[in-house]
């Protein structure tokens, strides 16, 4: 894969951590097939985005991959990361990356994520990261099981990555797109998961 102009300062088969605890540490990339990390430049448009609701935030990355999302949300600040990914190889390098940080508020659990997300556990995400393999059709499925269960928490905002040469996934109605970009054969978005807690008179 040719390396974008924001990652030229990066060694081959590493990625450089955006900013943040550890702004400018390399991360170890696995030998995966298919394995696409979502580039520096996107990282930092994506953080921008989200601003000041990055500190103190719970977050789950879905189809972690090399996890480079969710070690950048918790090097700005974020509580805790779940990552969830079922490749044994990448989830090997993941672990190590996160020994070497010593990022003491991640969670990695080797398996798929729409089994992940089945098991509706009782922990409610402030920020979800989605970027599934493109060729494997996921996406529409998973933002189903994100709608339909219990993970997201209030006023939840949803990444999502998508094949630019594709059409965008059909969202669930609640949901809402507050910014979108692309870069290089990547679209990318920012959602509202349209979940707010109920009131009382």
């Amino acid at each position: 894969m040719p390396k974008r102009n924001a990652e030229k300062k990066s060694q081959p088969g590493r990625l450089r951590i955006v900013a943040g605890n550890w702004r400018s540490r390399l991360l170890q990339i696995a030998a995966v097939p298919g394995l696409r990390p979502t580039s520096a430049r996107t990282r930092e448009t994506l953080f921008n985005w989200l601003q000041s609701r990055v500190a103190g935030a719970r977050c789950l990355d879905l189809c972690a991959g090399t996890g480079a999302l969710g070690i950048e949300a918790l090097s700005r600040g974020a509580a805790h990361c779940v990552f969830v990914e079922k490749s044994a190889p990448a989830v090997t390098m993941l672990r190590s990356n996160i020994a070497t940080l010593k990022a003491s508020g991640a969670t990695v659990h080797a398996m798929d994520a729409q089994q992940y997300l089945r098991q509706q556990g009782e922990e409610a995400f402030n920020i979800v990261f989605l970027d599934p393999p493109f060729a494997a059709g996921m996406l529409p499925e998973l933002c189903r099981l994100l709608e339909r269960g219990t993970m997201l928490a209030d006023d939840a905002r949803i990444y999502i990555e998508e094949d630019r040469a594709t059409a965008a996934c059909e969202l669930p109605a609640s949901w809402q797109v507050l910014k979108s970009a692309n870069a290089g054969n990547v679209r990318f978005s920012l959602v509202d998961s349209g979940k707010r807690a109920s009131r009382t008179n």
